[in-house]
């Protein structure tokens, strides 16, 4: 993707293309208490997907395909899913491993001190990209969950940083039409997970055997949990021509990860994030914008899913202000050092005067 600003490279609203996950409509339960809503079946929420809009769906494995299924019937079921997928109009856009929530990854399976562990995390990883060959999808997202520590002395840091890339490494092995996009997180479940930022993962990418094909999904509240601007991470990341995905949402400070509507609570963070994929051609290549949204546990079950509905509202409104805003007024603001002027010329066209 070029680098350009150019009014040639600027991407427009029929270029954007969205996803979003089967977990994204949920059924309210968090650690503190038990559902609210009743779970919708996986039919139910493609409907809604689609009714709302959007393209693609977001897999883990496990969301395509049980844990136990054999191999002949997981390639069984994940042809009945993409069926389903085709019926409805949509695509797999990502599939990625569920890591975290087996025993085999509670201590972080690629870099857990078991061996084990390791290998289990492998064959999971296996697992995930020969689901996701059925479902269409090339791109695999690793989300490393588990993989850092509660004790910095239980692991030695060099090791498990040359267990992530034997693990990229295997997997760009095991299907060479795959990518690799590593969704990274500073903490949550781990209290510190290796290869916090984007910047950490992109240096292992560039070790790794394959480099042209390892890259990065930005999800808006990791960064912002790291004390970093989203906005930032996706122009690093698009420096680097390796900004493949993103997934956006809102978040109200360093606290857990929120999945709140995006721009609900920064609406100028929000800005900055679209105006950057905008202005450097962001889905013209066929990236996708992913919404990773949860919907509030006070929402009644007829109302659970307007955190979609309105994070891809806003998400288009701000590409219209993006197209809309007077660049030249912009410009004037930053070649006089006017940097005052030029945040109340933000926030007014934030406030639509």
């Amino acid at each position: 993707m070029s680098q350009s600003t150019s009014s040639q490279q600027w991407s427009t609203k029929k270029d954007f293309k969205f996803s979003t996950g089967p977990w994204n409509l949920h059924s309210g339960a968090d650690p503190f208490g038990p559902t609210v809503r009743p779970e919708r079946s996986f039919l139910e929420k493609l409907k809604t997907f689609k009714e709302l809009g959007f393209d693609y769906v977001q897999f883990h494995d496990d969301d395509a395909v049980p844990d136990e299924f054999s191999a002949v019937e997981r390639e069984k079921k994940a042809k009945e899913v993409k069926k389903l997928l085709d019926d409805h109009g949509l695509k797999a856009e990502i599939f990625a491993p569920r890591h975290w929530e087996h025993a085999h990854g509670v201590d972080g399976p690629v870099t857990s001190n078991s061996a084990a562990d390791r290998k289990w995390a492998i064959e999971r990883g296996k697992r995930a990209i020969d689901v996701g060959r059925v479902l269409g999808s090339e791109r695999f997202v690793w989300w490393p969950a588990r993989e850092g520590t509660y004790v910095r002395e239980s692991k030695d840091a060099v090791t498990s940083f040359e267990r992530m890339l034997e693990f990229v490494d295997t997997m760009l092995e095991y299907d060479k039409n795959i990518r690799i996009l590593g969704e990274m997180k500073p903490n949550e479940p781990m209290d510190l997970m290796y290869l916090p930022t984007t910047g950490h993962f992109l240096a292992l990418a560039y070790k790794s055997r394959d480099p042209k094909r390892v890259g990065v999904l930005i999800e808006s509240a990791h960064a912002i949990l790291a004390g970093l601007d989203p906005s930032d991470e996706f122009a690093y990341a698009l420096f680097h021509q390796k900004l493949w995905g993103v997934h956006l949402n809102d978040q109200n400070g360093l606290k857990y990860d929120q999945d709140k509507t995006f721009g609900a609570v920064d609406l100028r963070r929000a800005f900055n994030q679209v105006d950057v994929l905008v202005r450097h051609g962001y889905g013209k290549d066929g990236s996708v914008v992913g919404l990773d949204v949860k919907a509030m546990r006070t929402q009644p079950a007829e109302k659970a899913f307007l955190h979609l509905k309105h994070s891809k509202e806003i998400f288009l409104d701000l590409v219209d202000l993006a197209h809309s805003i007077d660049r030249a007024a912009w410009k004037g603001y930053v070649e006089a050092r006017d940097y005052e002027g030029l945040e109340r010329f933000i926030v007014k066209n934030l406030m639509g005067k």
